[in-house]
């Protein structure tokens, strides 16, 4: 009876044929909240603001095509992929029913892995339109991710989605929308840790020189390292999201985070060579 019983209203406003949700919200305080912050580094590194215009654009299509069709083709391909109907769900928010017709769903299945690579390929488009250079442009995403990362993540727990396994701690959380077992709080453990993550960021940013951080792959490096080591080792935790994950050492969250983990380092040792040989 100590523990905290969750289950709150997935929705903030329900027409009926029309909802807001608390994820979609959260996820566009995200996006919203990093645009601003992106803004502020255009603004200190004197970028023109014609070229932040289409930033956004380039940003909001790339993560959501990217986590939406990596979470269908990494987790569930024999669904999404088992039929034309299934296939078209994959890009609209929309589920078919049984007798012909359909609902509104938004899109409840999103991957950040898949949303790390659709920005990746985002981005790359946007520098080659925008003349712009592209580790300058995702060490700025990648100072605003964590943020974004946060917002995402307080949305699955407000969906009591992506929980944690069974235990006796006694901040445990009772999702009573999946059943009555005390669990980690799995995706609060998450939104903390990104915050951490982005504060540390901040930082580090007011304490170099601008011009020595931003531009040499630094903070692109810094979010992918500690946001998918953590990652990894959260989902220990976790329980399996889909079923074929249940006879694997390693669950699919943690196979994808290894390449970008390892990325993220390679980044990291990059910019400390390239600033050490500039102060030479």
């Amino acid at each position: 009876m100590n523990y905290i019983h969750w289950n709150p209203p997935t929705d903030i406003i329900n027409l009926g044929f029309y909802a807001i949700r608390w994820y979609g919200v959260l996820w566009a305080i995200g996006l919203i909240g990093a645009t601003y912050i992106v803004a502020r580094l255009f603004k200190e590194n004197k970028i023109d603001d014609s070229k932040f215009a289409s930033l956004f654009i380039y940003v909001f299509f790339g993560v959501l095509l990217g986590a939406r069709l990596g979470h269908c083709l990494f987790y569930e391909p024999t669904y999404f992929l088992g039929s034309f109907k299934h296939f078209v769900e994959m890009f609209l928010p929309i589920h078919f029913l049984s007798d012909g017709g359909w609902r509104y769903t938004g899109y409840a299945g999103l991957a950040s892995h898949g949303g790390v690579i659709g920005l990746l390929i985002a981005l790359y488009l946007y520098c080659r339109q925008m003349k712009m250079k592209y580790l300058f442009v995702l060490d700025c995403i990648g100072f605003a991710a964590p943020f974004t990362a946060m917002a995402i993540r307080l949305g699955n727990l407000m969906n009591s989605e992506i929980i944690g396994k069974t235990t006796d701690v006694p901040w445990a959380f009772v999702f009573t929308r999946v059943d009555a077992l005390p669990r980690h709080p799995a995706q609060l453990y998450e939104a903390i840790f990104y915050a951490i993550v982005f504060c540390l960021g901040v930082l580090l940013y007011k304490k170099h020189k601008k011009k020595t951080t931003i531009g040499s792959g630094f903070f692109f490096g810094y979010c992918l390292s500690l946001v998918f080591t953590f990652r990894f080792f959260i989902e220990f935790i976790k329980e399996v999201q889909v079923d074929f994950e249940q006879h694997l050492t390693l669950d699919m969250g943690q196979i994808l985070s290894l390449p970008l983990v390892a990325i993220g380092f390679y980044f990291m040792w990059k910019a400390k060579r390239k600033l050490a040989n500039k102060h030479k």
